[in-house]
């Protein structure tokens, strides 16, 4: 029998894998006495250093003019990029350059990736190992990202994940350098966010009477109540939280479908303000929908004046698929209201209440963003996340959306991982595998000058079958590790990426992240999840 092939070194192993790469002999050592020196603009990727290392390692890295590890932003480093960075460890001495501070924190991703999987285990653990001298080794790396959205989203209104959970995944997140955590904070069956000019929306709009047990379609129903919201100090946390590791999180608020929650809090916003309806225990698509009133345009701005109070995120997501017409055909209101605009026809009014959203974000400086079903469908200016068919994007570039890749069949993470049967729940339907979400789909050529961009892509977790932080994890790794590879690095090699994750998994296992494992697979040994750094 052959023996088995060495295990590559750390610095072969990083995932997602850096642009160029040049390997040195040698290590070097941090140990009591290493100190960090920052230039200025580099004191928060220095923070966040220590955030991760100290806990893990219990080395201070105090800063000092003359230390042996040195993080400096140099704005003449263009070639980089905001999120590019240049990294050299020498057996003396550690340089981590880059143009921006984001870049920064991308190359601190890669030193923790460097050290042992047992620096990223957190302090407290039984499993952490104590040691006097951690060893990183030489090398030298210049490295810069293929696409700059790379994200995940999270639905948290079909089951509510509460900040501490949301923490845990921007730190993975950003171990990844995916930087995007993309929160669907609305939908049929749940309002998480607060307004304050409208608080029924979470004291009534937050909690289901009970949930469905299957998909769509089928009648079995867990007979217990859910439900949850955020308080405006978790949601500003929390993006604090991430903006420190470079991650922004977009908020994503449904209409004029999807809105099943608001109408039960504020009836008067629908087409039959006399009905009174419930919080929807079902999943799927409910066929109520907004009013078109001067009610709901003013709704609309003060939700969406809240949101960009509480995000400072570029982008705003207002959801805009699977939005039914038929309320609106059969509204004398609303077919006075398409007459009125000049529409053709009262499904028409889906195009204009979202253009009237969007250019009311447009106004404050904020891009839209829209669930496309096709390329055809969104109003100018809104950016695209076409998930249906890949053909949909390359329609969505030639009208001038840019575009982030989101299509179902290669970044859904809620599809089943394997054909393994008696798995744990998951949506009926495709199998999405690691090597799917690996290969993607090819990207579609960007038109010339004037059209549309395609801004990279992410993955999405709908909740219908992942109630618990578990479930996410589970869904989530290692096939986000996929996405990550394609979105920074570009399409790469199967047996390359497999070979590097084999060895990046044991990083996976020490931060505690219930991940994924084959049928095959030895039953897991990892410690449970931890709490993520407190920085």
């Amino acid at each position: 029998m052959p023996a088995p092939a060495p295990a590559p070194r750390r610095d072969q192993a990083l995932l997602p894998r850096p642009t160029r790469m040049s390997l040195r002999s040698g290590h070097f050592a941090l140990d009591a006495g290493t100190r960090v020196r920052t230039t200025p603009d580099a004191e928060g990727a220095a923070e966040l250093l220590r955030a991760y290392l100290t806990p893990a390692t219990g080395l201070p890295l105090p800063p000092s003019p003359s230390g042996d590890i040195t993080l400096a932003v140099d704005a003449g480093l263009r070639g980089l990029g905001r999120e590019g960075y240049g990294l050299t460890v020498s057996p003396h001495s550690v340089l981590l350059r880059a143009a921006h501070p984001t870049g920064l924190l991308r190359g601190v991703q890669t030193l923790r990736q460097l050290l042992p999987d047992q620096a990223l285990t957190p302090a407290g653990s039984a499993d952490r190992t104590r040691r006097d001298r951690w060893e990183l080794p030489c090398t030298e790396i210049t490295d810069v990202p293929h696409r700059p959205w790379r994200g995940l989203m999270i639905d948290v209104a079909r089951h509510f994940h509460d900040a501490a959970t949301l923490r845990r995944h921007v730190d993975l997140l950003a171990l990844h350098k995916l930087n995007v955590l993309h929160l669907h904070l609305t939908d049929d069956q749940g309002w998480r966010m607060p307004i304050p000019s409208y608080p029924r929306l979470t004291e009534v709009g937050a909690r289901r009477a009970r949930s469905m047990t299957g998909p769509a379609g089928t009648t079995g129903f867990h007979e217990r109540p859910h439900g949850g919201a955020y308080t405006r100090a978790e949601l500003t946390g929390l993006i604090a939280y991430a903006a420190r590791r470079g991650v922004t999180v977009v908020p994503e608020i449904e209409m004029p479908g999807h809105v099943r929650a608001a109408l039960a809090a504020y009836p008067h916003l629908g087409n039959h303000p006399d009905r009174t309806l419930d919080v929807w225990t079902r999943w799927g698509v409910c066929d109520t929908v907004l009013g078109v009133h001067d009610a709901v345009l003013d709704f609309v701005h003060d939700v969406l004046g809240e949101v960009m109070d509480v995000f400072p995120s570029p982008y705003v997501h207002l959801g805009g698929d699977e939005c039914p017409t038929t309320e609106w055909e059969e509204s004398p209101d609303a077919r006075a209201r398409a007459a009125a605009e000049g529409l053709s026809r009262p499904a028409d009014l889906h195009g204009w209440l979202l253009g009237r959203a969007g250019t009311y974000l447009s106004e404050h400086g904020r891009h839209p963003v829209a669930w496309a079903e096709t390329g055809t469908a969104l109003p100018p200016g809104f950016t695209a996340m076409s998930w249906r068919e890949p053909a949909h994007a390359a329609e969505a570039l030639r009208r001038g959306h840019d575009v982030v890749l989101t299509h179902h069949r290669t970044t859904y993470l809620d599809y089943a991982q394997d054909d393994a049967p008696g798995g744990t729940p998951v949506q009926p339907g495709l199998v999405v595998d690691l090597r799917t979400v690996h290969r993607g789909d090819p990207e579609p050529t960007a038109p010339a000058s004037g059209g549309g961009r395609i801004l990279g892509t992410q993955a999405q977790i709908w909740t219908e079958f992942a109630p618990a932080a578990a479930d996410l994890e589970r869904l989530a790794y290692p096939r986000l590790c996929a996405l990550a590879e394609r979105a920074w690095t570009g399409p790469t090699p199967w047996t390359d990426f497999t070979r590097r994750l084999t060895a990046h998994t044991p990083r996976l296992d020490a931060l505690g992240v219930r991940r994924h494992r084959p049928p095959t697979a030895p039953p897991p040994s990892a410690a449970p999840a931890r709490t993520a750094p407190s920085a």
